[in-house]
C-alpha cells in the first residue's frame, strides 16, 4: 500500500518552522521577513520529503489558480494547430500560467461551463459555439476572469479569435483565375470537424468566381485516394482546383498523375497551410501560408488585459496573416 504524499505540515515539522512559514517560502510570497537560513532549511526539508504543493488546495485558499483552460474542439488537429498550441503553451509558461487542454469535446453551454469551472481556471478559451450568456455567467460566478472565444465567426458575448477562412478561398481563387483558369473546382472535406471550415473557404472561392464569371464546381470529398480517383472525369473538365489544404492537394496531385493529367499543364492546383512537404513535391505546391507567429503573444496579452481590467465588450482578434506562396503547381 502506497504511503500518503507528504504535506506542508510534514515539511514544517522537519524544518522546525510553522506551516505558514512553509507556505510563505515555497510560494515565494513577497514582503515576508524570513531569513535566508530558514528559507534554505524549508526548501531542503521539502526536497528530502519529495513535497509538491497541492494546486487544488492553493486554488481553494486563494480563490483562483494560474490555469488557463482551452476546451478542445471535436475536429482533427493538423500540424498548424498543434504548433500554435505548443507556442501558446510556451508563451503562457513564460508569464507564469499553466495551459490545460480540456477534453469532453462535445460539451457546450452551461454544462461545459460548470465542468470547466470545477478547475477554477483564471481564464478560458473555448469554441464560440460553446459559449452562451448563461455559460459566461457560470464562469464569472466561479471567479474566471477572462473568456475568449475561438471559432469561424465572432462570438456576440465575449472577445473572439475569429478565423477568416473565406479570405483563404478568395486568395486561392483569384490566383487561379489570374493564371488563366476558366473552370474551377473547390474541394470541401467530408470529415467531421473539417466540413464547416471547408464550406467557408468554398464561400470565398464562390465570391471570386461569381464576380469574375468563372464556372465553379463544389467537390465534397473524403480523404481517400479511391474517392478522388473516381472523379477522374471531373478533374478532366476543370483547369484549376483549390484543394482546401495541402494534404488534400497532395492527394489530388497523386490521383491526377495516375489519371495521366499533368500539373500545372492540365490542371493548376492550390493548397493551404504551406506544410514542409509542399516545397518537396514535384511540381512544388502553390499554397496559402497562414502566419500565426504573432498570435500566441497577442492572445496572452489580451488575456492578461482581461484578467486585470475585467471582461469588456466583444471584439475580434485576427489570428493570422494569409499570403500566397506561388510555386510550380499553379
Amino acid at each position: 500500500m502506497n504511503a500518503k504524499p507528504p504535506t506542508s505540515l510534514d515539511v514544517a515539522r522537519l524544518a522546525g518552522v510553522s506551516q505558514a512559514t512553509v507556505s510563505y517560502v515555497l510560494n515565494d510570497r513577497p514582503g515576508m521577513r524570513i531569513s535566508d537560513e530558514t528559507r534554505a532549511r524549508v526548501r531542503e526539508a521539502a526536497d528530502r520529503l519529495g513535497y509538491v504543493p497541492h494546486a487544488g488546495a492553493r486554488t481553494l485558499r486563494t480563490g483562483r489558480s494560474g490555469l488557463v483552460l482551452i476546451s478542445m474542439e471535436d475536429i482533427p488537429y493538423g500540424p498548424l494547430a498543434v504548433g500554435m498550441l505548443e507556442e501558446l503553451d510556451r508563451e503562457l509558461s513564460r508569464r507564469g500560467y499553466t495551459l490545460v487542454q480540456y477534453g469532453a469535446r462535445r460539451l457546450r453551454g452551461v454544462p461545459a461551463a460548470r465542468a470547466w469551472a470545477e478547475l477554477r481556471p483564471v481564464a478560458v478559451l473555448a469554441g464560440a459555439g460553446k459559449l452562451s450568456r448563461q455559460a459566461l455567467e457560470v464562469l464569472r460566478s466561479a471567479g474566471v476572469k477572462a473568456v475568449i472565444a475561438l471559432g469561424n465567426q465572432p462570438s456576440p458575448v465575449v472577445p473572439s479569435v475569429a478565423l477568416d477562412h473565406e479570405g483563404i478561398g478568395v486568395l486561392a481563387a483569384g490566383h487561379l483565375i489570374d493564371r488563366g483558369c476558366r473552370t474551377l473546382a473547390a474541394i470541401v472535406p467530408t470529415e467531421v470537424g473539417l466540413r464547416e471550415m471547408g464550406e467557408r473557404r468554398l464561400a470565398g472561392v464562390q465570391r471570386v468566381a461569381r464576380a469574375r464569371g468563372v464556372p465553379l464546381t463544389r467537390v465534397d470529398l473524403p480523404f481517400r485516394e479511391e474517392s478522388a480517383a473516381a472523379l477522374a472525369d471531373l478533374w478532366r473538365a476543370v483547369d484549376g482546383v483549390f484543394a482546401y489544404n495541402d494534404e488534400y492537394a497532395m492527394l489530388l496531385m497523386a490521383v491526377l498523375g495516375d489519371a495521366g493529367l499533368t500539373v500545372p499543364g492540365d490542371v493548376r492546383v492550390v493548397g493551404c497551410d504551406d506544410l514542409p512537404l509542399a516545397a518537396l513535391l514535384r511540381p512544388r505546391l502553390t499554397t496559402v501560408r497562414l502566419d500565426l507567429s504573432a498570435m500566441p503573444s497577442t492572445l496572452v496579452q489580451r488575456l492578461e488585459e482581461l484578467i486585470a481590467e475585467g471582461q469588456g465588450t466583444p471584439y475580434r482578434i485576427d489570428p493570422w496573416t494569409a499570403t500566397l506562396v506561388v510555386r510550380e503547381s499553379s
